[in-house]
């Protein structure tokens, strides 16, 4: 007869070696799973605007400073929308000293207002906004345009 102890003792296992072959796959997985997944800062477009066009377009480099203002029809009326929200231009360099505030002082400083307005804006309705920006001291401001393309 065998002892007790020899009938109660495991065998001893051996951890299997971890086979990494198919890591990349996984990491390609899900890195494009969040590349569809994740979605980019864009602004809903609450006034209708159609803008106009522009031979010299250029792109804007840091887009972590730049604010969007456009200018549109609301319901038949001129109205201003300052990034996602409609705004009164009166409530223009509250506003812009409030988004200034959540930047890091890098993006601060080089806050740039990119001025999207339609075609048909009455001139007097940019030059209040451009005087509300003053105010703000924000006095670095793109126009937006589409690329002008000749036609064939």
């Amino acid at each position: 007869m065998k002892p007790m102890q020899s009938m109660f003792q495991r065998k001893r296992h051996q951890v299997p070696s971890l086979n990494v072959a198919s890591m990349p796959d996984l990491i390609f997985t899900v890195l494009f799973f969040f590349m569809i997944v994740t979605h980019m800062r864009s602004d809903e477009v609450k006034v209708k605007l159609e803008v106009p066009q522009g031979a010299g377009v250029q792109k804007l480099a840091n887009k972590a400073s730049v604010v969007n203002i456009y200018i549109g029809q609301l319901n038949g009326e001129w109205g201003v929308q300052l990034n996602g929200d409609l705004i009164a231009i009166d409530d223009i360099p509250a506003r812009i000293e409030e988004i200034r505030g959540g930047m890091s002082a890098e993006n601060a400083d080089k806050l740039t207002v990119s001025l999207r307005a339609d075609r048909h804006t009455p001139m007097g309705i940019i030059t209040d906004v451009k005087q509300a920006l003053q105010q703000s001291y924000a006095l670095r401001i793109n126009y937006s345009a589409t690329e002008f393309k000749p036609k064939e």
